[in-house]
């Protein structure tokens, strides 16, 4: 009886032991252990506070386009100069204007009264572009914009012009009112970033014109404009523009531009 007992006593006594032992290591670590991810949500917190600051200014710091419907669009540069194209269509016209470019002098496209001007704003329109009786060629605040044919059955090559755009390294081919042109054949060894293709068959080219020039034209990214005389923006007539590189972006919607 007596050595049952202590047999008894001896095996209680360690497991008592064990578990002291067992239960304290544990919990001691866990504790640490949730000390360590609390620091690493912290540190997590921080690192998406730094995230969310970068997106913000990189954003800032992007070069950006804004199209406002119908043939209208802003360009804005990495160091903030701001150039638009056409004014006329839409809204966004209250960041002041750096440079403002003019196709041609029908109303839907030389609306220069809506946009606000920063002090020594420059404007170029088809006067300027054309004087000398040739195409001529600026360089504005960094902004290169060389002035190219434009031309159809409404519009006379004497008093209408495209431009190309050369913004942070990025050419922007702005066709103003046009249809397909002789010119074009040379712009596919320019590197264009994106082409801006007017399409409403009425006082320019239709979609599929405009999907023609886009493949003689070769930019990366095509965009369809100048849908439907009145209209902003017509998303049947967008999508029925078979080009290759189609980019659609709908009147209101800024983008960022790549190389």
């Amino acid at each position: 009886m007596r050595v049952a007992f202590l047999f008894v006593l001896i095996v209680a006594c360690l497991l008592l032991l064990a578990s002291c032992q067992g239960g304290s290591v544990p919990i001691d670590a866990g504790i640490e252990t949730g000390d360590t991810a609390a620091e690493d949500m912290v540190t997590g917190d921080e690192n998406t506070a730094v995230e969310d600051e970068n997106m913000e200014t990189g954003d800032e710091n992007m070069t950006k386009m804004l199209y406002q419907g119908h043939a209208s669009f802003r360009l804005t540069s990495k160091d903030g100069t701001v150039v638009y194209v056409d004014p006329y269509a839409g809204d966004g016209y209250d960041i002041p204007a750096d440079i403002i470019l003019v196709t041609h002098q029908h109303q839907d496209h030389n609306q220069i009264k809506l946009v606000t001007q920063n002090p020594g704003c420059v404007t170029i329109t088809e006067a300027q572009a054309l004087e000398g009786g040739k195409h001529n060629t600026f360089s504005v605040k960094g902004i290169g914009i060389e002035a190219v044919l434009a031309q159809n059955k409404n519009h006379d090559p004497k008093s209408c012009v495209g431009y190309i755009i050369d913004i942070d390294g990025i050419k922007v081919y702005a066709a103003g009112d046009t249809s397909k042109t002789s010119q074009m054949a040379s712009f596919a060894d320019k590197g264009l970033g994106y082409a801006l293709l007017p399409c409403d068959g009425i006082y320019n080219m239709d979609v599929k014109e405009a999907a023609e020039c886009a493949e003689i034209i070769g930019a990366k990214h095509n965009i369809p404009i100048h849908m439907k005389p009145g209209e902003l923006f017509d998303m049947k007539v967008a999508e029925s523009f078979d080009a290759p590189n189609r980019l659609i972006v709908e009147a209101g919607e800024e983008i960022v531009l790549v190389q």
